[in-house]
């Protein structure tokens, strides 16, 4: 997982709210066994309407997406989070997220930034009229801008989320970084005591 700690990049303004997770990638996409290749089945539902943001090259190569309230409601899949990372997406911005979207984003090294209502639509709106804005998330600070604005908004995060996205450690990482001590007490051990590995 890589380590997040500030981005700067243009974002894709989509504004929709109550943006399910079928909608971010709908179920024929979730017969694939890797975990890979998802970003092609991003939206691909909407993506059939010529007129539908992601198709406006405008914004191609955005990281960040700003939506409105409840993105990633509905069903717990994982894929969603795969799609949006496979795509390019680093962060995205809601004023509210569904709770098992959220968790599976910080898990996999997907910021989700909460700010209120009014403060997205000011990024919408900023985003929309002109796609080169670029914006500054910094999760050191917690801090969402825009430099060329002056533009400053601070939001919250859970500091144990916050710590693991820094460092670039998902949950495998995490108990990676307890190797010699796994190594020392799996030594330790009776012979006949069940092991971790084939040895």
């Amino acid at each position: 997982m890589e380590p997040i700690t500030e981005l700067r990049g243009h974002a894709l303004p989509l504004a929709i709210s109550d943006v399910d997770t079928d909608q971010i990638i709908p179920s024929d996409w979730l017969k694939r066994v890797e975990r890979t290749g998802f970003g092609q089945g991003l939206f691909s539902e909407w993506r059939q309407d010529a007129g539908f943001v992601l198709n406006d090259q405008r914004f191609s190569g955005s990281t960040i997406l700003i939506a409105r309230e409840n993105f990633g409601v509905g069903s717990s899949r994982e894929h969603a989070v795969w799609a949006l990372m496979d795509y390019g997406f680093r962060v995205v911005i809601s004023p509210r997220f569904g709770d098992i979207f959220r968790n599976n984003s910080l898990k996999v090294g997907l910021l989700p930034v909460e700010l209120t209502t009014e403060e997205v639509q000011r990024l919408l709106d900023l985003v929309t009229l002109e796609p080169t804005t670029e914006i500054l998330v910094d999760l050191g600070s917690q801090r969402v801008s825009v430099p060329a604005q002056e533009i400053e908004f601070g939001f919250e995060i859970d500091p144990t989320a916050k710590a693991r996205l820094l460092a670039g450690l998902d949950e495998i990482g995490i108990t990676l970084t307890k190797e010699a001590a796994i190594s020392q007490y799996e030594a330790q051990r009776p012979r006949w005591a069940p092991r971790v590995g084939t040895h």
